[in-house]
């Protein structure tokens, strides 16, 4: 290899600095003084040539000599024109290429280096703006309307519609008057159509964003059948958006269509959108195989989840079972197109890349990933929720099929979701121990399905009274997940059913420190502090949660009825119309407002809300009873008769409701029909003292011979009735001792129905004192209605990714059915 290669000699090599001591005298400038032909030369013309004239043009140009004692001598160019800085006949020619520098005629003459000019002094004044110039004003009312346009613009992002419409009608008076004027200066060809264009578009926009559509129409009309306007046609788009809102199909298609054929096939995107809103359309008519075509073509060309979803309805629509699956298969295979969530796991302990992982793990794109991948799974749970019970024999084998499917994509941890969807399924068809053998299935299952599962067992178990078995499977659920706030929740309400509620407060808590969203820990929270009488702590909780569900009748209920407790019925008044307002049929809530009236004193009030609760539910016994009894208090015997019937009705085995009747009769001057109610009453009930009481004495002032018989009855029932009240007294006393001490147990086990025994006591007492008096029947003013609202919510069935719950109240007045639980 190395044959090739030949060194040179060491003799040979060039000294890389020889030469920078060489002296010439040429340039030896200290000596010129004494160079007598240099010095002559510069006295006179000595040594200088004429111009040299060529007489064949040539290309060839001669740079002057000159030194730097002496001016310089400019030779002619080739074709006889004077060079530049060449001075002929007196005048030297501009050096253009070097004027920038300060190198002018003036430099010759002795003049001061000055290349920024600034000998020359200020600059002129500038001219002063002539606003009253066409011109001028054109400019003006042009940026005018701009500045209209873009405050419509942004009043129509914060929602203020008919400011929108105002600066936009606004724009468009401007806009015509710049027209105008921009016709009178110049011509028709430099009128600016792009500001036209923009301002029809925004006063169209407006127009259908306030719903006056006929105005928005006429507008795009404008625009489209403007030559001048290039690509207008893809606005008739808008177009048919607005006859889609206003129901008339056919001319929706039939513009989407046409805006359809005016767009290039380039842009794909803007042509699937179409597409998918004329299926959307086909749909609507009920037109389901065009729909189908459309969307075939979609998830052909562009396949997406909308257009995927809606294939499957429309399939669904028609009732093909294998499309069906078909279609689930390619919503299922739909690219999401978003990164995994390892990439937000920081794979090292460098602090800069933690940094850039932190700040993207919740910016604007990880926001949109996250809502794009909240509606792919959406619309495969709903998608498989529609289709399960449809494709197959049964709906357990669709279910099945689908988790199948689910298992092998990408969403895999969707399917233990449909599990669970199964299992709800079940709760739907009333099928209870299928439901809880599917979701005991998940007992051995990851931590987050397995709590899902045990909430919901935890659920059922609480529904069907088995607190035990309640209580075992929220603690499963809690261990599992212990920030799950639906099992924290269900095992406060197994601790609050155990009547422990301290401890169930302390759940209902914590579950408030997992997720402050969760409503039904905060209702919860808020009753067992009214159980506990810390009613202030109880509003606290309400007002709260009243500010997040503004129109939640048991919210306002609760408020008003906790204000009822701190004695402020003014407040409880004012809730309870609230109320009324939301749930206007509710009778409780009203007979609450009378009775409310009724111990302020205002009985014209009072019976309004009576009546009203009556209208709505007529077999309410103490709201007949308040009504029976104001009648008689106003001298109205006869209308009370119709009210006392009914609850003998109702009541058909309780003699008071009939004793009233035939005293209403009596009262009202109709002895006969009293006397033969009171026999009526007498046949019935045989035993009864007073209505024999009121035989005797009708028959005696009547003057009936049964006077006799009755009054013989009546002697032989006071006589056995004394005979049993010494036979009492007598075991009275002797047990007393022990009946004393079963008497102090049984006073602490009936506490909680003391409301409800006194009000029966007065009730009964007033009863008992009506026939035996000449006075008029007087109501009892001191009624009670029982607290409404006063358990706890019960435990909730999860739905997958958030628990569904349910509030369990003792009353009929938000009775919710089991469906209201399971998702929709």
């Amino acid at each position: 290899m190395m044959q090739n290669v030949h060194l040179a000699p060491e003799t040979d090599e060039d000294d890389l600095y020889s030469g920078y001591n060489d002296y010439n005298p040429t340039y030896d400038t200290e000596e010129l003084e004494n160079d007598t032909a240099f010095q002559q030369a510069v006295r006179t013309s000595h040594g200088r040539r004429p111009p040299i004239t060529a007489k064949i043009p040539s290309t060839a140009v001669t740079r002057p000599i000159a030194t730097g004692y002496g001016s310089k001598t400019s030779l002619a160019s080739s074709m006889g024109r004077p060079m530049t800085g060449a001075i002929q006949d007196g005048i030297t020619r501009p050096m253009t290429a070097v004027r920038a520098a300060g190198f002018t005629k003036a430099a010759l003459r002795g003049s001061a280096f000055d290349p920024l000019g600034q000998s020359r002094g200020p600059a002129p004044p500038l001219e002063a703006k002539n606003e009253d110039s066409p011109e001028e004003k054109i400019r003006q009312l042009e940026k005018k309307v701009n500045e209209l346009v873009e405050e419509s613009c942004i009043a129509n992002s914060c929602g203020d519609l008919k400011l929108a419409l105002e600066k936009a009608k606004d724009a468009g008076r401007k806009e015509r008057v710049l027209v105008r004027q921009r016709e009178q200066v110049t011509t028709p060809e430099n009128i600016n159509l792009d500001l036209t264009y923009s301002v029809l578009f925004n006063l169209a926009s407006q127009y259908s964003a306030n719903e006056m559509y006929a105005e928005a129409l006429n507008t795009y009309q404008v625009i489209v059948k403007n030559k001048m306007f290039i690509n207008a046609g893809r606005l008739k788009v808008n177009m048919g958006n607005i006859y889609l809102k206003q129901r008339n199909y056919s001319k929706a298609i039939k513009f989407y269509r046409m805006a359809l054929d005016q767009i290039p096939s380039v842009h794909k995107e803007m042509r699937i959108k179409i597409m998918q809103n004329i299926g959307v359309t086909f749909i609507k008519t009920g037109r389901y195989s065009d729909a189908i075509n459309s969307f075939e073509h979609i998830m052909s060309m562009a396949p997406n989840l909308k257009a995927g979803f809606n294939l499957i309805l429309s399939y669904f629509a028609v009732g093909d079972r294998d499309k069906m699956k078909k279609a689930f298969q390619k919503l299922i295979a739909v690219p999401l197109e978003i990164d995994e969530d390892d990439k937000y796991i920081s794979p090292s302990d460098d602090p800069h890349t933690n940094l850039v992982i932190e700040a993207i793990k919740n910016d604007h794109l990880r926001q949109m990933e996250r809502e794009r991948k909240a509606m792919a799974e959406k619309y495969i749970m709903t998608a498989a929720k529609l289709i399960a019970p449809v494709i197959e024999t049964s709906f357990a084998v669709g279910y099945d099929w689908c988790v199948e499917v689910v298992k092998a994509s990408q969403y895999v941890e969707l399917a233990n979701d449909l599990e669970i969807n199964k299992a709800i399924t079940y709760l739907r068809q009333k099928d209870f121990n299928q439901a809880v053998e599917t979701l005991k299935m998940f007992e051995k299952k990851d931590s987050r399905v397995k709590s899902a599962a045990a909430t919901n067992l935890s659920f059922l178990y609480y529904l069907e009274n088995e607190f035990a078995q309640a209580s075992s499977y929220a603690d499963l659920a809690v261990n599992s997940d212990r920030y799950n706030p639906s099992a924290l929740t269900n095992k406060g309400n197994t601790v609050f059913a155990s009547g422990d509620y301290e401890k169930a407060a302390e759940f209902y808590k914590e579950a408030l420190r997992n997720d402050s969203s969760c409503t039904e820990a905060l209702y919860n929270i808020g009753l067992t502090y009214k159980r506990l009488n810390r009613l202030d702590e109880a509003l606290d909780c309400f007002l709260k949660l009243h500010a997040i569900l503004r129109n939640s009748a048991q919210v306002l209920y609760q408020i008003a009825n906790v204000y009822e407790l701190m004695e402020d019925p003014n407040q409880a008044i004012e809730w309870l119309m609230q109320l009324i307002s939301i749930v206007p049929t509710d009778s409780r809530a009203l007979s609450k407002l009378g009775e409310l009236y009724d111990s302020e004193g205002d009985k014209s009030q009072a019976f309004q809300y009576y009546y009203e609760s009556y209208r709505y539910f007529p077999s309410n016994i103490e709201v007949i009873e308040w009504l029976g009894a104001y009648y008689i208090d106003t001298q109205f015997c006869e209308k009370a008769i119709q009210y006392f019937e009914r609850a003998s009705l109702i009541q058909p085995t309780q003699v008071k409701w009939q004793l009233m009747v035939a005293s209403c009769f009596r009262r009202s001057g109709n002895y006969q029909k009293a006397l033969d109610t009171y026999k009526e009453i007498h046949r019935k009930f045989p035993e009864n003292v007073e209505c024999l009481r009121f035989l005797v004495r009708l028959c005696t002032d009547i003057g009936l011979k049964e006077v006799q018989e009755y009054a013989t009855k009546l002697k032989r029932l006071e006589k056995m009735k004394e005979i049993r009240e010494q036979r009492i007294k007598s075991g009275r006393d002797s047990s007393g001792g022990s009946r004393s001490r079963r008497e102090g147990s049984a006073g602490s086990d009936s506490g909680q129905n003391c409301s409800a025994s006194s009000k029966g006591e007065r009730l009964s007492a007033k009863l008992r004192a009506l026939p035996g008096t000449n006075e008029p029947y007087e109501s009892s003013s001191n009624k009670e209605i029982d607290a409404s609202y006063v358990d706890p919510l019960g435990p909730q069935i999860e739905r997958p990714k958030t628990a569904a719950k349910k509030r369990i109240d003792e009353d009929d007045f938000a009775d919710e059915e089991l469906d209201d639980l399971l998702p929709e």
